[in-house]
């Protein structure tokens, strides 16, 4: 860094000076006052300010080197008021050529600082929580440099040191917990892993603290790096070799993409550059720990995201090694009906805590896609991500409900609420074992129909629900879901292992598989990007297959040599239009005549069909159902191009109603179509799921369903009570209506009917 005089003061020799001073003697009042005058001296700037955190959410000016000395435990600022405040309350660094035109700056007339005009602050963070705030300031205007910034906020990690262990706070205040911690509190997020689960909250974060941040031994300091590197890496190789029935199928996949995080050498040499600078091992774990978490709030792809959080991981696990302390949970110290609350979590942990018998798991991160997700769901531990707040909301031992159906946390919750939970759990119970029973039993109506009843599956890991509930096969197999959990693009050897595996689970069971519905929200990042205004109408699905043929050649031939000699069912998604089916088809075809010029096994029978997503190709179905063995409609994405309604939007995903008599109408033409020409049709989108609107399908002439597994039972349970001749007479008279909605009609149906919904 610049010193004042034209010369240079490295990291080292700062970070020397202020461990001098921290060990020297005088008041921690003292210590400080010399501390800013330093920091000053060192990146030549005018002013130096240090703002410590106070009970009621104030920030107080404790020490400064260019502002008035007056001011000093005099100035004071809400959280969230002015340039510091806005620092606490985010968390985030500011760096301000014109610090005065920035619209939260506020003037404070006893600092005298309305001469200064370039700002840089960072936060004094202690244990994730912000103690404080730094700043420098000069007069002239320019931007700082990434290499201060990142000096600025080192700086800062020593400066905790001093202001925890000199009590130039009381300790009270900065323990505190915001909030009432002792009121009953909702949070809705995203359900990440379905189920629910009631128990006594754990924390995560933090499980420790740098005490010494400024090294003694450097060279000390780096055996310690590199040993415990070496250990974090052997105790993944560990955990990969352990025959845990958990670690199999795409666990293992996730794993061995984690293990390739443990060993990037770019990670390692920014903390062994830390510590270079003069900081312990811990402290140069941390400096980086939060350059990833800054990393990641700056990225807003989902993917790169969550492998972010990898990172957040491992340095979590490295903390514990250089502690000397088991990456693995102490089974006796963790309660028997633990809660986990963490801001994100990677899968090596969570087989930890499962293994310590973890019942639920609530994020501030998270998405569907995340590592930590997928192992969750192959666990079936229930998981809430997209909590914000969850974790400084929660006391560990607060009694915690965790809904992973409905997406919402309670904590704390009052005697209504738990006993409405409870009355909940001993149903769920009931209807499992009701649901159970009917396992074995055809979903036959009351007038004797036969109603097809499939499940929607993507993993190895969904394989074991057709057994355990009874269902006709899988009617819609997301392929795509194995891209997503890999590091690299799958080799056709790999894909077709894979899809061979489903084929051998699934036996006579028909399984449908969709090719590559990569795009939109399913962004690889080894296969590159686009920024797109609308994607959910973009380059995707199929669009991808035929620009890319050589992806989708790749997939259908490893498709044919997984099924040789067996039946093998493939769907083309996102087809507009008749010509992108042909060209997707004649892929297919070049790949089997291949393969059969080779003399490879090939599959005795290939049925091909496509997804009914974008209503323009039903306007040729002419055209089309000559050409098709079987359709299947995509009611998630077809009622979005329906109602040009983007589902992914709040503000527009619950608009239109899917029992609106517009879309009923066109599904049943399109049932109706389909019939004539001979075609099976099926549906396999979310509407199919539900027992009313799996009841309103099969009124429009709908006999194959493909749903999530555990929608089976409760559609089942409907198939089984209705009399599809009555329905059919009702909606006919029902179509016609000017209604948003048919739903409640449908339901008087129901109720009036005795049909189970």
């Amino acid at each position: 860094m610049p010193a004042r005089g034209g010369g240079t003061t490295s990291p080292r020799i700062l970070l020397r000076r202020l461990r001098e001073v921290m060990a020297g003697a005088g008041s921690a009042q003292q210590r400080l006052d010399t501390i800013v005058r330093i920091i000053a001296a060192n990146m030549v700037a005018e002013v130096c300010s240090v703002y410590l955190l106070r009970a009621g959410e104030v920030l107080e000016l404790f020490a400064t080197e260019g502002l008035k000395p007056g001011a000093v435990h005099v100035t004071r600022m809400q959280v969230g008021e002015g340039l510091v405040g806005t620092i606490a309350a985010s968390a985030q660094p500011l760096n301000l050529p014109d610090a005065q035109s920035h619209p939260a700056f506020a003037y404070r007339p006893e600092t005298g600082e309305e001469i200064y005009q370039s700002l840089l602050g960072v936060p004094v963070l202690r244990g994730g929580k912000v103690i404080g705030v730094l700043v420098v300031q000069n007069r002239t205007r320019r931007r700082y440099t990434e290499e201060e910034v990142e000096s600025l906020e080192t700086v800062a990690m020593v400066l905790a040191e001093l202001v925890i262990g000199s009590n130039l706070v009381d300790p009270r205040e900065i323990a505190r917990v915001d909030g009432n911690a002792t009121l009953p509190l909702r949070i809705e997020g995203r359900a990440l892993s379905e189920g629910l689960a009631l128990g006594s909250a754990v924390l995560h974060e933090p499980r420790f603290e740098v005490k010494k941040a400024i090294a003694e031994d450097i060279g000390e300091e780096k055996r310690r790096l590199e040993a415990a590197v070496l250990a974090l890496r052997a105790s993944i190789d560990r955990l990969l070799a352990e025959p845990d029935p958990a670690i199999a199928g795409e666990s293992r996949d996730v794993l061995e993409a984690y293990k390739m995080f443990a060993h990037d050498t770019g990670w390692f040499a920014k903390m062994h550059l830390a510590v270079e600078s003069g900081l312990t091992a811990e402290a140069a774990v941390q400096k980086v720990q939060i350059e990833t978490r800054h990393r990641m709030q700056q990225i807003t792809d989902p993917y790169l995201r969550e492998r972010l959080v990898d990172l957040e991981d491992l340095a979590n696990r490295l903390y514990l090694q250089l502690l000397g302390k088991s990456a693995h949970v102490d089974r006796e110290s963790m309660p028997p009906d633990a809660i986990l609350f963490a801001r994100a979590l990677g899968p090596a942990d969570l087989l930890d805590y499962h293994r310590a018998g973890l019942q639920g798991l609530v994020l501030e991160e998270g998405s569907p896609t995340a590592h930590v997700a997928i192992v969750a769901r192959a666990l079936q531990i229930p998981v809430i991500g997209r909590c914000e707040g969850a974790i400084a909301a929660v006391e560990p031992g607060d009694y915690v409900v965790v809904n992973g159906d409905d997406g919402v946390v309670y904590i704390r919750p009052g005697e209504d609420v738990l006993r409405a939970v409870r009355q909940n759990v001993q149903l769920r119970a009931e209807r499992q074992a009701k649901y159970a029973q009917l396992r074995r039993q055809p979903a036959v109506t009351r007038c004797g129909e036969r109603i097809a009843l499939h499940i929607n599956a993507g993993l190895t890991i969904d394989l074991p629900q057709l057994d355990e509930t009874g269902a006709d096969g899988i009617g819609l197999f997301r392929t795509e879901l194995q891209f997503m959990v890999r590091p690299t693009l799958p080799r056709v050897g790999v894909q077709t292992d894979y899809y061979s595996r489903v084929l051998d689970v699934a036996g006579e069971r028909p399984v449908i598989f969709r090719t590559l519905d990569i795009g939109g929200d399913k962004a690889l990042p080894y296969l590159g990007s686009n920024d797109e205004e609308n994607p959910a109408m973009g380059w995707r699905a199929i669009r991808i297959g035929l620009d890319r043929p050589s992806l989708l050649r790749a997939q259908l031939r490893a498709l044919l040599l997984a099924a040789g000699g067996r039946r093998l069912m493939v769907m083309f998604p996102m087809i507009a239009e008749v010509a992108e089916y042909q060209k997707a088809r004649e892929l297919l075809e070049l790949e089997r005549q291949r393969l059969t010029g080779q003399g490879k096994a090939v599959p005795r029978e290939v049925r091909i069909g496509t997804m009914l997503e974008v209503p323009s190709l039903a306007w040729q179905f002419p055209a089309l159902l000559p050409l098709v063995d079987f359709i299947s409609v995509g009611s998630n994405d077809l009622s979005q191009y329906f109602f040009a309604a983007d589902r992914g939007n709040p503000l527009t995903a619950d608009r239109y109603d899917l029992l609106s008599p517009a879309l009923l109408s066109f599904l049943r033409w399109v049932a109706r179509q389909c019939e004539d020409a001979g075609v099976p049709i099926s549906v396999c989108g979310e509407m199919a799921g539900r027992p009313l609107e799996a009841m309103a399908l099969i009124g429009l002439g709908f006999r194959n369903l493909s749903m999530a597994a555990s929608a089976i039972g409760p559609v089942k349970e409907m198939v089984l009570s209705l009399d599809v001749p009555a329905l059919v007479a009702y909606l006919n008279r029902l179509l016609v209506a000017p209604d948003h909605s048919l739903r409640g009609r449908l339901l008087n149906f129901a109720k009036d009917h005795g049909v189970v919904i």
